[in-house]
């Protein structure tokens, strides 16, 4: 499944709040470094793991969703689970940590 970007609140119900299953939002922005250096290891989760949805969502872009979600460092990662956070870790990681921070 192919990476998913999010610019809007609406999107974002739509595309992780009303969904089953497990999806990974990764917050994030261009002018990141650590945040760029994600693209390649978030590729890798999308394509080991096909269960997981990947969706990335800008922060500068969709900000009242960082607030909301009380982002305060990029990159920043929440699992959620039935439209719930199950799960959340902040920083670039390589895939295997990630992973298991994530409890994949």
């Amino acid at each position: 499944m192919a990476i998913m970007h999010i610019e809007s609140a609406a999107e974002f119900e739509a595309e992780v709040l009303d969904e089953t299953g497990k999806i990974l939002v990764d917050f994030w922005a261009s002018w990141c470094g650590p945040c760029m250096m994600m693209t390649p290891v978030l590729e890798e989760l999308d394509a080991k793991y096909p269960e997981l949805k990947v969706v990335k969502i800008n922060v500068d872009e969709a900000q009242e969703l960082a607030i909301q979600f009380g982002i305060d460092s990029i990159p920043a990662f929440l699992l959620f689970e039935n439209g719930k956070v199950i799960k959340q870790t902040v920083g670039a990681l390589s895939l295997e940590a990630l992973a298991n921070r994530l409890g994949l």
